[in-house]
C-alpha cells in the first residue's frame, strides 16, 4: 500500500473517531430530568383535559408530563391499566389523528426496524414517526429514551434492531420542531449516555 491509500485511509479512520466521539461527548448534558418533565409538563402549560400515550409501556404506561388521560401501547394489552395492543412494527397507532398532547416512547424505538418484508418491503420506523406526528395534536410534544452510537447497549441487546445517533432525528423532524438533544447522566445504568429528544409539533411524513 502506497503512502498515499495510507493517509486516506488513516483521515477516514480519524473522521469516523471524530463523529463518534461528537455523538457520545460533545451533546448538551442534563443530570435532573424532572426540570425538563416540569418545563413542558400539562400544568405548566396550562393544558386541560390534556392526553399523552406511551408507545410500548409494558405493564403500566408512563405519565411524565402528568396528563389528564394516560393511554398505553404494547404487544400485551390490559385495558384495565389503559394499555392497547399494538405491534407497531407492521401496525399503525390505533388512535384518531391529532389526539395526544403528549407521545413518548422509553427504551422502545431501537426495537423498531429499519427495513422488512412482509411479503412486500415495509420501512416500520419510518412508518412509526409518521404516525407520532400523526397522532400528535398541532403543538403536541414527543419524548423518547434511547441508548444511542457508540454506547454498546445500542448494539449488544439481539433485540436492538435499529441504532439511534445523535443525528437520526434531525432526519425525521425540521428546524421548525424545536428539537432538544440531551445526554441524561445516570451513573446507576451500565451505560451512563442516554439520549432524550423532545420535539414541538413538527414531524416528517413520506
Amino acid at each position: 500500500m502506497n503512502i498515499f491509500k495510507k493517509i486516506v485511509r488513516y483521515s477516514k479512520t480519524i473522521a469516523l473517531l471524530y463523529k463518534a466521539l461528537d455523538s457520545y461527548v460533545l451533546q448538551p448534558d442534563i443530570r435532573d430530568l424532572d426540570s425538563i418533565y416540569a418545563r413542558f409538563s400539562a400544568g405548566t402549560l396550562g393544558l386541560r383535559e390534556s392526553s399523552t400515550l406511551d408507545l410500548g409501556c409494558g405493564a403500566q404506561p408512563k405519565n411524565p408530563f402528568l396528563a389528564t388521560k394516560v393511554y398505553g401501547l404494547d404487544i400485551r394489552e390490559d385495558l384495565s391499566k389503559g394499555v392497547h395492543y399494538a405491534d407497531l412494527t407492521t401496525a399503525p397507532i390505533p388512535f384518531a389523528d391529532d389526539q395526544f398532547d403528549y407521545i413518548t416512547a422509553y427504551d422502545f424505538l431501537e426495537h423498531i426496524p429499519r427495513v422488512i418484508y412482509t411479503p412486500s418491503r415495509k420501512f416500520p420506523f419510518i412508518d412509526l414517526m409518521s404516525e407520532i406526528y400523526r397522532s400528535l395534536k398541532p403543538g403536541g410534544f414527543f419524548l423518547s429514551r434511547i441508548p444511542f452510537y457508540p454506547i454498546s447497549a445500542a448494539f449488544t441487546d439481539p433485540t436492538h434492531v435499529n441504532v439511534i445517533t445523535a443525528d437520526t432525528f434531525v432526519r425525521y423532524f425540521d428546524e421548525r420542531a424545536g428539537l432538544i438533544i440531551i445526554n441524561y447522566i445516570n451513573h446507576l445504568m451500565k451505560a451512563p449516555r442516554i439520549e432524550f429528544t423532545l420535539v414541538k409539533g413538527v414531524g416528517y411524513e413520506c
